[in-house]
Order: C-alpha cells, then sequence, then structure tokens
C-alpha cells in the first residue's frame, strides 16, 4: 500500500510501513522513514510505485487546462478524486487523480482550495480581476525586459526622462522602472549612476550632484514666491559714523561694518554694526517663512542660494554709499585696548566703503605690518582694530583660527549649465591672518557682547555651545570653550542665518524693552534650534561635496599625475595646496606631519572617489606631529 500526502505545503508519495488509526510510518523512495498523521494523508493507492507517481501524473497534469476546469465544475465543493473520474470519463488509476489533483493546485486563481483535497472554483467576477492582475504581471515583465536590454546597450528607454530624479536618487523599487535599472546594473557591473551617465541622462557629474541636494533641501525649487519686498524704518537716528565692511569678492549679503572714531584722552570708540533685517521682517511674515524654511544661504563654488530674496537682502545689505538699518555696538577702548564699556543702538548707519580681501591683503598683511604700511584708504583704521583684535584675543587666550590652516577660494569660469566646460581656479588664504583676525575677534565680541546681555536679561536666545570638545546649539547660555567666553549667541550674519535673524528679533526686544517674540522654553524656539542644526550640517556637507568636485576636476584640468602630502592619523592624508584629505591604504606606517609623494590613478566625478598611491616619503613638515594630525583630521571632518 502506498499513500500520497501533503507536507510542507508540498506532495509526497511513499510506501506504508506501518498503519495506525491516527498516524503512519511511511517509507519514501529514497529509504527515509519518517512518521505521519493520517489526516494528512490524502489518496491510498496500489500502482505505480512512489518514486514514480508525481513523475507521471505530473506528465498528464501538464495538458490539463485550466480554463477548461472551470467551465466544467459547479459552484459547490468538490474533492479532486470525486471530480477526477468525472472529468476523464471513467473511474480513474492514482495517476489520473494525482494529476487532476496538481493541475488543480498549480492554478489557485481558478480553484480556492477549502481544504485538504477540497477545492471550489473561483467566481467570475473575481477570477476576471485575477486574469487581468496576471496579465499586468506579464506586460510589466516584458517591460522590464525591453527596458533592460535598452539599458544594457546604453540606450536610455523614453520611460526614463521624466522620473529620472526618482531613480537616481529615491528609487521605488515596486516600479518596473528601477527593477529595470537593478537588472541592468547587475548585467553591467556599473552602479545605477554610471549606468545613466553612459545612457546620456546625466548632464554633467556637477548636475548629478546639484540635483541630489535640490531634490532633498529645495522640493519644490530654489526660486522664490513674489512677495513685497520689506519695510525699512525711517524714525531710527542717524548714526555719525563713517563705516566700512570687509568682505570677499562674491559677498552681497554683508552683514557687518565697522567704524572707528578718536576719544580724546581715552582711545577709540569702536563701532560693530550689523544689518538689521529684523526690523523689516516680523515673526510668522511671509518673508519669516521663507527665511524659516531654507534656514541659511547655500554656498558652493561659482554660485549659492540665498537665505533672503533679493530684494530683502538689496534693502538691508551693508552696502557701500548707503545709510542703511543697522543694530550697532559701541565699544569704549583704551590707549592699552582694554574695552572700558559698551553700548547698543539701533539706528542708520552711512557705510562708505566695501573693502575687498584680494584688494586689502597684498596691502595689509603680517609683512607689511612689520615693515611699515602703505597709505591706502582706512590704512589707520585697520591697523587700530587689528591691535584691539590681538588684544581681545590674547584676553580670551584662544586663537580666533588654528594657525598654518589655510581658507581656500574656488573661482569657476563659464555658464554652470554646462560645467564641464568651466574652468576652475583655487587659491588658498591662510587662517589668522590680520584681516581674519580682525573680523573674527570682533564677531566674537559682538556674539559673545549680546549673548550676555540677553542671558542677563532672561530674554531667551539660541547659543553656540562648546563643552568638552563638543559644539552645540543650546538654548541655555553656557560657555564656549573653544573660544573661551562665558557665552556667544550668533547675532552677527541675520541675512544669512536664521538663528542670527532670530537672535536679532530677541536683541531688539531687549534693547527697546519689548517682550520677546519668543518666549523661554517655547516649541518654535526648540523647533527653530533643531532644524537649523540639521539643514546647516546638510548645506555644509553639500558644501564641502561641492568644494570636493571642483578640486577633483582642477587636477585634471591641470593635468596633474603626481601631487605631495602630508600625512595625518589613520592613513589620511591633506593635499598640498588644495582642501582636500584622502585616504591612503596603500601607504606604510608613517607619523603624523610626514610627506609623501602621491600618484593619482583614478578619479570619479559621480563617486566623488579620488584613487591615489604612495609613491615615496619626502620629509616630516614644520611643526608638531599633533598639530599635523589635528590639521588634516579637521579637514577630514
Amino acid at each position: 500500500m502506498h499513500v500520497l500526502f501533503e507536507e510542507d505545503g508540498a506532495f509526497k508519495a511513499a510506501t506504508v510501513v506501518t498503519d495506525n488509526d491516527t498516524s503512519l510510518q511511511v517509507e519514501t523512495a529514497s529509504g527515509k522513514r519518517s512518521k505521519i498523521k493520517s489526516a494528512n494523508v490524502l489518496l491510498r493507492y496500489n500502482e505505480p510505485a512512489p518514486a514514480s507517481l508525481l513523475d507521471q501524473a505530473g506528465l498528464l497534469a501538464a495538458g490539463i487546462e485550466p480554463d477548461f476546469l472551470w467551465e466544467c465544475l459547479g459552484e459547490g465543493e468538490f474533492s479532486f478524486t470525486d471530480f477526477a473520474s468525472e472529468y476523464f470519463g471513467h473511474l480513474v488509476g492514482a495517476v489520473e487523480a494525482v494529476a487532476l489533483l496538481l493541475a488543480l493546485h498549480a492554478a489557485p486563481i481558478y480553484f480556492h482550495r477549502k481544504g485538504r483535497g477540497r477545492f471550489r472554483k473561483a467566481p467570475a467576477g473575481i477570477l476576471q480581476a485575477a486574469l487581468a492582475g496576471l496579465e499586468k504581471k506579464r506586460q510589466q515583465a516584458l517591460s522590464i525586459e525591453h527596458m533592460t536590454a535598452q539599458l544594457t546597450a546604453f540606450v536610455l528607454p523614453p520611460e526614463f526622462p521624466p522620473m529620472l530624479g526618482q531613480l537616481l536618487y529615491k528609487p521605488d523599487r515596486n516600479r518596473s522602472e528601477t527593477k529595470a535599472l537593478e537588472a541592468a546594473c547587475s548585467q553591467t557591473g556599473l552602479s545605477s549612476a554610471h549606468l545613466l551617465q553612459r545612457c546620456g541622462a546625466i548632464r554633467s557629474a556637477h548636475d548629478y550632484h546639484l540635483q541630489r541636494f535640490l531634490l532633498e533641501q529645495f522640493p519644490r525649487g530654489t526660486g522664490f514666491p513674489a512677495i513685497p519686498p520689506p519695510s525699512v524704518p525711517v524714525d531710527l537716528p542717524r548714526a555719525d559714523v563713517q563705516a566700512f565692511s570687509i568682505d570677499d569678492a562674491t559677498t552681497t549679503e554683508i552683514d557687518d561694518a565697522f567704524s572707528l572714531q578718536t576719544l580724546p584722552g581715552v582711545g577709540w570708540r569702536v563701532g560693530i554694526h550689523i544689518a538689521a533685517p529684523a526690523l523689516g521682517i516680523a515673526p510668522g511674515s511671509p518673508l519669516d517663512e521663507i527665511a524659516r524654511e531654507r534656514l541659511s544661504t547655500v554656498y558652493m563654488p561659482g554660485n549659492k542660494f540665498t537665505m533672503l530674496p533679493d530684494s530683502a537682502v538689496e534693502r538691508y545689505t551693508l552696502a557701500s554709499g548707503r545709510a542703511v538699518p543697522a543694530v550697532s555696538l559701541y565699544l569704549t577702548v583704551t590707549s592699552e585696548f582694554e574695552i572700558i564699556a559698551d553700548e547698543s543702538r539701533l539706528e542708520i548707519v552711512p557705510v562708505v566703503a566695501n573693502l575687498r580681501h584680494h584688494d586689502i591683503e597684498p596691502l595689509f598683511n603680517e609683512q607689511t605690518i612689520a615693515g611699515g604700511l602703505p597709505e591706502f584708504a582706512f590704512r589707520d583704521h585697520l591697523l587700530t582694530l587689528w591691535q584691539l583684535a590681538n588684544a581681545c584675543e590674547g584676553r580670551r587666550g584662544k586663537p580666533s583660527a588654528v594657525p598654518g590652516n589655510h581658507d581656500y577660494n574656488f573661482r569657476v569660469t563659464g555658464d554652470l549649465a554646462d560645467a564641464e566646460s568651466c574652468r576652475i581656479e583655487i587659491s588658498a588664504r591662510r587662517r589668522g591672518s590680520p584681516l581674519d583676525k580682525l573680523v573674527a575677534e570682533l564677531m566674537i565680541v559682538a556674539n559673545s557682547t549680546w549673548g550676555g546681555r540677553l542671558a542677563s536679561k532672561g530674554v531667551p536666545a539660541i547659543y553656540r555651545v562648546q563643552t568638552g570638545g563638543k559644539v552645540r546649539m543650546s538654548t541655555s547660555p553656557q560657555a564656549h570653550e573653544g573660544l573661551g567666553v562665558k557665552q556667544y549667541a550668533w547675532s552677527s550674519s541675520p541675512l544669512r542665518r536664521y538663528v542670527d535673524l532670530l537672535n536679532q528679533w530677541q536683541l531688539i526686544a531687549c534693547l527697546n524693552g519689548d517682550t520677546p517674540p519668543f518666549a523661554a522654553r517655547s516649541d518654535a524656539l526648540f523647533a527653530a534650534l533643531r532644524d537649523f542644526e540639521l539643514t546647516y550640517a546638510a548645506y555644509a556637507e553639500f558644501q564641502r561635496n561641492m568644494e570636493r568636485y571642483w578640486c577633483l576636476r582642477w587636477l585634471r584640468q591641470q593635468g596633474v599625475e603626481s601631487i605631495v602630502a602630508t600625512m595625518g592619523r589613520d592613513n589620511l592624508a591633506r593635499l598640498d595646496d588644495l582642501p582636500l584629505v584622502q585616504r591612503l591604504p596603500s601607504a606604510p606606517e608613517l607619523k603624523p606631519g610626514q610627506r609623501v609623494c602621491l600618484r593619482i590613478e583614478s578619479i570619479d566625478y559621480l563617486t566623488l572617489a579620488l584613487g591615489c598611491r604612495y609613491v615615496e616619503t619626502l620629509s616630516s613638515a614644520a611643526g608638531s606631529d599633533d598639530k599635523a594630525a589635528e590639521e588634516v583630521g579637521e579637514a577630514f571632518d
């Protein structure tokens, strides 16, 4: 006696060894014995042998059409053994019965299982819907196959252009296009970005990185809605100063300016003037909503996306030849450069000059200061303010910039719409230069002084805090250990950073004796802090990536085949004259600060990967190993 039974969703045949009431011991064709429940037995039969039953039944089942079976059946439940005789027209044997069972089991959309060996035909409506679904899947499979063939031939399927952004950056694996792309990538061994680039779908690597950022951060585009420009107050007192700013050549959002007046018998009256868009932008206004959504200006080589519309920037930027609303901090400074008093005012400030780094630094630097400054506009003002900056730095006990580190200026020539044809110039500017120190120290004075005023008056604000080496934003006026100040509230860039604009609203309310817009522990304050931190970090990461892209372009543009680098820790190396840090697994174990020669082997603009191989060790860089490691690590972070 043999039996057909179901186990783990599969049909099996075996010979009965022992037959009990509720269970059977059976032996399969392989000789394996097992115990099965009697309830799992679908058919008992004498022939053929178990080893051939399913094979013979499978061949016979292949010729049974489910459509015909469905037409033959009535509406009630049925057993496969009963229907087998009706279908074949005679008393069936084991092979025919099992063939029908296999045919029924293989067509679940036609026949619904109602128990072991029992079925019911699917209702007509459900069957038609299921068949339509199968046909749709078949067509999708054919479409996927066709698109895959096109992609592997490096031809872009016509279905792809409308959804390239999704395919590249947020693929939906349920879509046919994504499945085709994944299949083509598997066949070609290319990533999706590289494959689509081969198909001509990516205009340039620059555009690839830019579009990813825009999709994530500016899904509705970078344009501003049509809203009225902010009003400018006309009832503020006019300052009796001649203010000037110090910025890079490309700066249009000029937030800060300075003034200097002699105080006979005392020293000087130093003015730090910060643009005051908070006077024209009300919390909750359409302009505030724009700034709140963007949270910061986005910078990248050759381009930027401003936090505020041009109309708002134009009305409040501290441009030369204009009188502009500002929040001014006046410092009374002695001839020994001690700050003995300060006063804050809201006023109209006349700006007489916008000094640019590239014009002033050749005239005002360590060498010209030591050797005697030549004649140029604001020479004496800059010298006095630089001396004050040195004194402030000394009192803090912390440098305003890490000595020896550099800032890099990127100048892109050409139309970014065709980035591959643009030329890139990269120039290094050492941090801590006299102009850098002058601006940095006076901004530290302003931000720490105003942060202290807000804290002393109990006015909520957002502070930049550093404790235990970790920098974070906080609503508590805690110390910034890296700067050596008791508190530090960003307030000096309200045209470019939302935190500064928010703090300026709070500061203006404090100066006027009004109720501040943001209450202590308000949800709006904490939400602005959280969102700013996340968004500002994303913007900074994008800027680093775009700078890395242009550094790689520069290497190719200049035909650089080998380059010198300074080693840091963990096989990190900083390339000379570029803000580019590279991991070097091929380098031997070297001390931080050692200089090495590297051969450039590959550049991938899509992944921003630079392939370098260690060639030789040259020498040790000047300065301590720890300093070199710190500089390389800082650049890598």
